[in-house]
């Protein structure tokens, strides 16, 4: 999609949106119309966007631009003041049909903390009717990424450190082997070497199962590497739509550093 904003907008100025289009052809996700308010005060504004089925999507922008917002809204978590999202198809709101096909993981609410790990692998694993030898092939396929730091200890989730818990629910996230992985600043709280086998396992599901990938993050770098188009939001507005290039962190960085 075409980039029409020029990045010597100054960030105290309400910068114009975007102009998008849903499309013919229909999306992973569409969203039309959809606009969230608090106490009067708009949140979130998007006219459409569509984030198309095999697409890593990066969502950036500073505090408060919407970006959570955005993915609560596309999880029927909160309702929406106007507009609706679809997935493949089918409207989310107050719905089930969709659910089996995202995974997601936005914070640390989505944890069950007062059981350890293993139980709650187990326990999302039997909501996706997984055998025992699905849940156990899948948690070896994780074993770099936990790094001999999640399974066998015997502790709690609540116990386990922040960047462990983010680890958990990833984890958590994939058990289903969704169509759709929906993760709010996944990098955070993560160590460099657990950072880089996340960005290795995201680049390779999006090679080997083509799964559209919804990533938001504050690293510029980060999101650049996994993502092939990203989405910048400004008070609630979709300001830059770019399709990943080597100039894009530059590009990010200019942006963000009026």
């Amino acid at each position: 999609m075409q980039d029409n904003i020029n990045s010597s907008i100054s960030l105290s100025e309400t910068p114009p949106p975007v102009q998008q289009s849903i499309g013919d052809s229909a999306g992973a996700i569409t969203a039309a119309n959809l606009k969230k308010l608090y106490g009067g005060v708009t949140v979130l504004n998007t006219p459409s966007i569509q984030i198309r089925n095999g697409e890593s999507f990066g969502l950036v922008g500073n505090n408060g631009a919407g970006k959570t917002t955005f993915f609560r809204l596309i999880l029927d978590l909160i309702e929406a003041s106007s507009g609706e999202v679809r997935v493949d198809g089918e409207k989310v709101a107050r719905r089930d049909e969709w659910k089996s096909k995202v995974g997601s993981f936005l914070d640390e609410s989505f944890l069950i903390d007062f059981l350890t790990p293993e139980e709650y692998f187990a326990f999302t694993a039997k909501v996706y009717l997984k055998s025992e030898g699905d849940i156990a092939a899948f948690l070896e396929s994780m074993k770099d990424f936990f790094n001999g730091e999640i399974l066998g200890s015997g502790k709690l989730i609540r116990d386990l450190s922040k960047g462990n818990q983010k680890k958990t629910g990833i984890a958590a996230a994939l058990i289903s082997d969704p169509q759709i992985l929906i993760l709010d600043e996944p990098f955070t709280a993560l160590d460099p070497t657990s950072q880089i086998r996340l960005k290795r396992m995201l680049n390779e599901l999006k090679t080997n199962r083509n799964m559209t990938m919804l990533i938001s993050s504050h690293d510029l770098n980060h999101v650049t590497e996994v993502c092939d188009r990203i989405v910048v939001l400004e008070r609630g507005l979709v300001v830059k739509d770019i399709h990943t290039s080597e100039n894009t962190l530059k590009e990010l960085e200019s942006y963000f550093a009026v």
